[in-house]
């Protein structure tokens, strides 16, 4: 290894013990481990070391080609002995910072979209099912206007239709005999008093379901 890579490598390796000292205070900062299950814990600081060491052995082999002496972990130390001596408070100052400004600008962004997005379409759609709701309000007026209209004239056409045939019937019944006529009215009756008793034990059919689906 030569002077240069040697050289190359010290300062790599001061950078990276740094960098890891401000990745572990971002990395606390975000994790909450007070918050946190136990096992939840565990998992992400395991992620975090195998990252951590990867990363260092990535930059490690791009520069000397992965080779490990005894001044790579001090390199590593004084790196990060001099990131918590003399950059920690700035860092950690300015992450609070970047923090405020990512959530006021996503707060920006969600009033914004409220505001430009989502209030105009609440509007219109209010409005659309309003007109809707208008509409077929007007409708619904219209076809019963016109359903009692059409109903009115249909009354006075039958009325006008079947007063004479009901005269005619009326007058034809006076000329019948009376025993045909008695016979017809017992038949009649007997049909309407079938129909009725019918009509009684559908309902008391009808009555005995809805109380079963009751219970």
């Amino acid at each position: 290894m030569t002077l240069t890579t040697q050289f190359y490598t010290m300062l790599s390796m001061i950078g990276m013990g740094a960098l890891f000292g401000a990745s572990l205070d971002t990395y606390n900062r975000f994790l909450n481990r007070s918050q946190r299950k136990r096992w939840l814990v565990f998992l992400n600081d395991l992620l975090f070391w195998i990252y951590q060491a990867l990363a260092i052995f990535y930059i490690l082999f791009s520069v000397n080609y992965g080779e490990l002496r005894f001044y790579i972990f001090i390199a590593l130390l004084c790196g990060f002995a001099g990131y918590q001596a003399l950059l920690k408070q700035a860092y950690l100052r300015l992450l609070e910072r970047l923090i405020l400004f990512v959530i006021s600008l996503y707060n920006f962004f969600v009033s914004m979209v409220k505001k430009l997005v989502y209030s105009p379409i609440k509007w219109i759609v209010v409005l659309l099912i309003t007109l809707v709701l208008s509409l077929a309000k007007g409708l619904w007026k219209t076809a019963a206007f016109l359903f009692k209209i059409v109903y009115t004239i249909l009354k006075w056409m039958f009325k006008l239709v079947w007063s004479p045939i009901w005269w005619i019937l009326k007058g034809i019944w006076n000329l019948l005999p009376n025993y045909l006529t008695k016979r017809v009215e017992k038949l009649y009756n007997k049909m309407a008093g079938i129909m009725t008793s019918n009509i009684k034990k559908i309902y008391r059919v009808i009555e005995k379901v809805k109380k079963r689906f009751k219970k």
